[in-house]
């Protein structure tokens, strides 16, 4: 079994914010994919089933997701190995994406949680770049991620989300 999991903040009005560009990325891939959320109200966090494959969005906010991703570990019997995440971050450039199998949080609080939760830095992520240093100079850290996409970047965002969709599919 896989668990897939998308940082984000619950809520209409984190729509478009670059926190919540790991929900942006899933809800693209569900998109192309005809696949629904479905409601897990036990472990608080949208949801799919498909194959050997589980989905999430968790609606705890995001500096406690990994709550939601130890309790599915827990109930599925899911290794951290076989947990994929899908975040944010700052500290690369706008439309970089990376993919690790291990690592810090890299002062990223959702992956300080899921660490915390799951006791290891022992699971792969996919870690969104969403930098632009002037306006986070301007406005600081916590301003910044949760500010929406300017034009420019909305531009790019349906090429960067079908790069993502590719590696979410290679994971399932």
């Amino acid at each position: 079994m896989k668990l897939i999991v998308a940082f984000g903040n619950p809520g209409s009005e984190y729509n478009f914010t670059r926190h919540n560009f790991g929900f942006l990325a899933l809800d693209f891939y569900f998109k192309v994919n005809n696949l629904e959320w479905e409601p897990h109200e036990k472990f608080n966090a949208l949801w799919k089933k498909q194959g050997e494959t589980i989905f999430i969005e968790p609606q705890t906010f995001y500096n406690d997701i990994g709550t939601a991703v130890r309790s599915f570990a827990d109930f599925y019997k899911i290794t951290p190995d076989n947990i994929f995440v899908i975040c944010d971050d700052f500290n690369l450039k706008f439309g970089e994406i990376r993919e690790r199998l291990h690592g810090s949080a890299g002062g990223n609080n959702g992956l300080k949680s899921v660490i915390q939760h799951l006791d290891t830095e022992d699971f792969p992520r996919l870690r969104l770049g969403t930098g632009n240093d002037e306006l986070r100079q301007k406005i600081g850290d916590v301003d910044f991620v949760l500010s929406k996409f300017n034009e420019s970047e909305k531009k790019e965002l349906p090429n960067i989300l079908s790069k993502v969709a590719a590696i979410i599919r290679d994971r399932v």
